[in-house]
């Protein structure tokens, strides 16, 4: 994964910082259309959907208001392929084969 900064903006007339996350997300998904692409194999129960850019994680988070990071696996997973269902996040797809 590409690194994540934090770029602070500061307005001295009202004294409030505005933070934004950036992150070069481009390669990310390079590759998860390539492997669209590709024929891809099951693991048993496993099989890669999607990769997903830290910066689009944090704003799931924020629109969720959830803590992904302290959900449970299963939890974890349904949110995850919920969010990879929804037809604006194909982008973020490594298959197109239903999931």
């Amino acid at each position: 994964m590409s690194e994540v900064f934090t770029r602070v903006h500061s307005d001295p007339t009202e004294r409030k910082y505005h933070f934004e996350r950036i992150q070069d997300i481009q390669p990310i998904l390079d590759n998860n259309k390539a492997l669209q692409n590709e024929a891809q194999e099951w693991a048993g129960d496993w099989h890669h959907i999607g990769s997903i850019p830290n910066v689009v994680m944090e704003k799931w988070m924020n629109e969720e208001g959830v803590n992904i990071l302290k959900m449970p696996a299963e939890e974890w997973g349904q949110f995850i392929k919920n969010k990879l269902r929804q037809p604006e996040n194909m982008w973020l797809r490594t298959t197109n084969r239903k999931f």
